[in-house]
């Protein structure tokens, strides 16, 4: 992991600021003479810059993310927890960290910051930005705001802007962490059990119903325990293993400030049609945080742009899990 330190002060969108900003960003395989083999991938809710990690078989050889083909970079978003700056980064201003008050981010102010270590490594067109779920949030914005920058887009299982259904799951999530008495505390532990929660009710959306009845069935039949109940339980224990309450609720609230038309004259439809990449948008049969339905209209409102689909039982998550079929889609569209 590398970190990029910026001594400039960092004007955010809602009209805060960062004094200063770290940035960690991966990087794999190498750049070409001229730079023309550069991908940028952004990444979703509580991933890292480390995609190899978290999107299993995508970075080798033969797979669309070929570190023998291609420059890959991925950048940490702002307020995350892994390296860039956030909630619980110190405050140079205060020599305390931020906690709870951490300024309020929106997608476009990730975004600026992926355009600052862009600046900083010396690139400027880019072969493929690539994007799922908070990660197509970033890539749509990014696209529309500099159209001429990049060759291919590759969206995957997101929206051009935050629906009231997925904002209705993050307030959700929301008032689970804040249900938790300790959450405001000034520790780095504060609003565990309430995160524990939120990432619960986050998962049965990720997966939904097929996903469940499909992996968690009950061994017996009168457990004392439930499968599915304490798969629930690890997964919300797992998350408060590497992550704080207070980067959740930051990444959640910049969630539900995506909208690409804000800033082309509050029209979606003209953003979109401002795009200039060759795009290929993937939508996932049995997502319902972005149904099909949704993937496809999207699709029809950039030009040039096509689509396709993975059949999946694993919901919204399919984008990690059928890893198989996303390189058989996005392997020739990223190289031809």
């Amino acid at each position: 992991m590398h970190i990029f330190h910026s001594n400039q002060i960092f004007n955010l969108e809602l009209g805060g600021k960062l004094p200063a900003i770290d940035i960690a960003y991966h990087t794999f395989g190498n750049p070409n003479h001229d730079l023309s083999n550069v991908v940028w991938v952004c990444h979703a809710l509580t991933a890292d810059s480390n995609v190899a990690d978290w999107w299993p078989h995508t970075v080798e050889y033969g797979a669309f993310l070929d570190p023998e083909k291609y420059f890959i970079i991925c950048a940490n978003i702002l307020g995350s927890h892994y390296g860039s700056t956030g909630p619980l980064s110190i405050n140079p201003e205060t020599d305390k960290p931020w906690y709870s008050t951490f300024p309020k981010l929106t997608i476009n102010d990730m975004v600026e910051a992926h355009r600052l270590l862009a600046s900083h490594l010396g690139i400027g067109p880019i072969h493929a930005l690539v994007g799922s779920s908070v990660g197509g949030f970033q890539a749509l914005e990014w696209a529309a705001m500099e159209p001429q920058r990049f060759s291919k887009l590759i969206i995957i299982a997101t929206d051009a802007k935050a629906s009231p259904w997925t904002i209705a799951i993050d307030e959700t999530q929301r008032m689970a962490i804040k249900a938790d008495p300790t959450f405001g505390h000034d520790s780095p532990s504060a609003g565990m059990a309430g995160m524990a929660a939120a990432r619960a009710i986050g998962l049965l959306t990720y997966r939904g119903s097929d996903g469940y009845n499909r992996t968690q069935q009950d061994n017996s039949s009168l457990p004392t325990t439930h499968r599915a109940a304490s798969y629930q339980q690890y997964q919300g224990l797992k998350l408060c293993r590497r992550y704080n309450a207070y980067s959740y609720m930051t990444i959640l609230d910049a969630f539900d400030t995506h909208d690409i038309g804000r800033n082309n004259g509050g029209s979606t439809r003209k953003a979109l049609a401002s795009i200039n990449a060759e795009t290929i948008v993937v939508g996932i049969s049995s997502d319902i945080i972005f149904p099909p339905a949704d993937m496809k209209k999207l699709a029809q409102a950039i030009p040039s742009a096509q689509y396709a689909e993975i059949s999946s039982d694993f919901g919204h998550d399919g984008f990690l899990v059928e890893h198989k079929r996303l390189n058989q889609i996005l392997t020739p569209f990223i190289n031809s």
